[in-house]
């Protein structure tokens, strides 16, 4: 099965990637552009087995490993 996993900053966390992106936007006359968040999105395959073993076993990846908790979200999508 196909698992594609978003991690991204919790809101209230400082996004330098975003800012930067969102300032250099603005250079380039796109000033209606706002609140830039960057994240990450991670895609891998694994083995078929029922969707909410799957889903807790990714969510267990997530939390050990794939996203720091104290600052980043994630979003899990499973297909």
């Amino acid at each position: 099965m196909k698992v594609k996993v978003e991690v991204f900053l919790k809101p209230g966390v400082l996004d330098v990637q975003g800012k930067a992106i969102e300032g250099a936007l603005h250079g380039l006359g796109f000033h209606d552009v706002a609140e830039v968040r960057v994240g990450k999105t991670i895609a891998f395959d694994l083995a078929e087995e029922p969707r909410d073993k799957a889903e807790a076993r990714v969510r267990s990846m997530c939390e050990r490993l794939l996203a720091n908790m104290v600052i980043e979200g994630y979003r899990v999508e499973i297909g």
